[in-house]
């Protein structure tokens, strides 16, 4: 790549490929979903000096992928000679669970994951039960088994209905 390029529409085009490489990179421990779907590219643009700048936000403080996500995203980025790049931690405003795309959702629900049911910016259903329906049979006749699943931004639960355990993704 040209290491500055001169046109704005030239540098936009540019970033709009980076976003095309960063969805091939998989979130390591949902394999089914790439780090945009997860929502946690925050932002991709070409510095004046011609590096690719990526904003990443982590799921959750101490996340243990973090760092692997980051050396896939500087695999993608090399593999496809994006260079020279800079991968940035964004912290603030810290990652929702809200920003996982309608596209991830769907992916979670087809690996047997429940998808975030609600919304954490409208968080009127910490008032009742929560109702999350199996992603195998349908029913919402389901229970929580434990808070935490095989990472902690899951649940494990199970359902009444077909008797299957499954993760919920909560909703964060």
């Amino acid at each position: 790549m040209d290491k500055s390029p001169p046109h704005s529409l030239e540098r936009r085009v540019f970033e709009l490929r980076v976003w095309e490489v960063l969805d091939t990179v998989l979130d390591p421990e949902i394999p089914v979903l790439s780090i945009v779907d997860l929502g946690i590219v925050r932002s991709v643009q070409v510095a004046d000096d011609g590096a690719v700048e990526i904003g990443v936000s982590p799921t959750y403080s101490g996340c243990p992928a973090t760092e692997v996500i980051r050396a896939h995203i500087e695999e993608a980025l090399e593999r496809n000679g994006m260079t020279p790049y800079r991968v940035r931690d964004v912290l603030s405003p810290p990652w929702s669970s809200d920003w996982i795309t309608a596209a991830g959702r769907e992916k979670l629900l087809a690996y047997g994951i429940a998808p975030p049911e609600y919304s954490v910016s409208k968080p009127r259903h910490l008032l009742s039960a929560l109702r999350i329906a199996c992603p195998r049979c349908k029913s919402e006749d389901t229970e929580l088994v434990s808070e935490f699943g095989s990472t902690p931004c899951k649940s494990l639960r199970r359902c009444r209905t077909c008797l299957e355990p499954f993760e919920q993704f909560k909703c964060i």
